[in-house]
């Protein structure tokens, strides 16, 4: 207390964000080689302060962070108002990006500042249509719905405290190809959940938190390739028989292309390849198929594999594609349905 008193504040509160209070070391050791030379200025200094005014962060007084531009303010709040206030149920559409961070969060604090402990279940229902941005419905409470048709970001649904979250694949959505006639930088097909792509060599990161979809690369890796890989399958070309160099190990498998399907696959791919951009090297490797194929690598996430493989008896025994996948799909994580 005697050192805030000399700073000349009383309470821990009114030293929140008083950057202008902080002074940097002179104190630093001796033995620091960048004493003295690192600019805090950047990080002490408040933009949005006027010559001699104090730092604090009241949005009204120095910050603004124009809050009445989000959807929140513009829709959510008018439309959902009084709703919130008489406890009646409310259900809204409303088109999302992904630069509409924190959607329902705003809207979720006035829930609890009027309410105090939130609404019954579904209360009020927001639609939502297109891409989500990050922290969709952080914090949200009780009573507050959000239904996603669509994606969404980083941080989805950080902090839930008692809302309900619900995201679903659009009706028309489709997965694609990409068919790409030379090299892809860092994190190529990263969390790709479905489409199939061919390539002629990637960055580092290359498939990381795939969960679906096929990729061929017709060439080198950089490090990290298929880290967090949970789904899907990449036929990597390796004729230098280096890629194990570069491959996160933790969830995968290595196995040669051995199986008949696999290999129609691996072709078919790379005939669509050529077709589509005119790869040389595709042509190449078309030309002498039987040759370069013992130096194509499959990498199949180990958990996945257990799942094809249960599907497939499932099959055996009359049940359609989609059953099998579903019966394989809870048993593999050992869910009761």
């Amino acid at each position: 207390r005697e050192y805030m008193a000399r700073l000349g504040v009383h309470t821990v509160d009114e030293m929140v964000g008083r950057t202008d209070l902080l002074r940097q070391s002179v104190e630093a050791s001796q033995a620091e080689p960048h004493k003295g030379k690192v600019d805090l200025s950047a990080i002490l200094d408040n933009p949005y302060a006027g010559n001699g005014q104090k730092v604090t962060f009241d949005p009204k007084a120095v910050y603004n962070f124009e809050l009445e531009k989000t959807l929140d303010e513009k829709v959510l709040l008018k439309k959902c108002g009084k709703a919130i206030a008489k406890g009646e149920h409310i259900e809204l559409d409303v088109d999302v990006t992904n630069t509409d961070r924190t959607f329902g969060t705003i809207l979720g604090a006035e829930i609890t500042r009027q309410t105090g402990k939130g609404l019954p279940e579904d209360t009020i229902v927001i639609n939502c249509h297109g891409a989500g941005g990050q922290s969709f419905g952080a914090f949200i409470p009780k009573g507050l719905t959000l239904n996603l048709t669509g994606d969404s970001n980083d941080y989805f649904g950080k902090g839930l405290s008692g809302g309900k979250l619900i995201v679903k694949v659009p009706e028309k959505a489709a997965s694609g190809y990409a068919f790409i006639n030379g090299v892809a930088g860092e994190r190529f097909a990263v969390r790709n959940s479905g489409a199939y792509a061919v390539v002629e060599g990637v960055g580092e990161h290359g498939c990381e938190y795939m969960t679906g979809g096929r990729v061929v690369v017709l060439g080198r890796t950089g490090k990290n390739f298929a880290a967090g890989m949970s789904g899907g399958i990449a036929y990597v070309l390796d004729v230098e028989n280096k890629l194990y160099k570069n491959i996160n190990k933790a969830m995968i498998s290595i196995e040669k292309v051995e199986n008949k399907y696999d290999k129609k696959e691996l072709r078919d791919l790379i005939e669509a390849h050529v077709a589509a951009t005119g790869s040389k090297l595709g042509a190449k490797v078309l030309a002498d198929f039987d040759a370069y194929l013992p130096h194509f690598k499959k990498l199949i996430p180990n958990e996945y594999k257990k799942m094809l493989t249960l599907s497939a008896k499932l099959e055996e025994k009359g049940l359609t594609s989609e059953q099998a996948q579903m019966e394989a799909f809870y048993e593999s994580i050992g869910a009761k349905h």
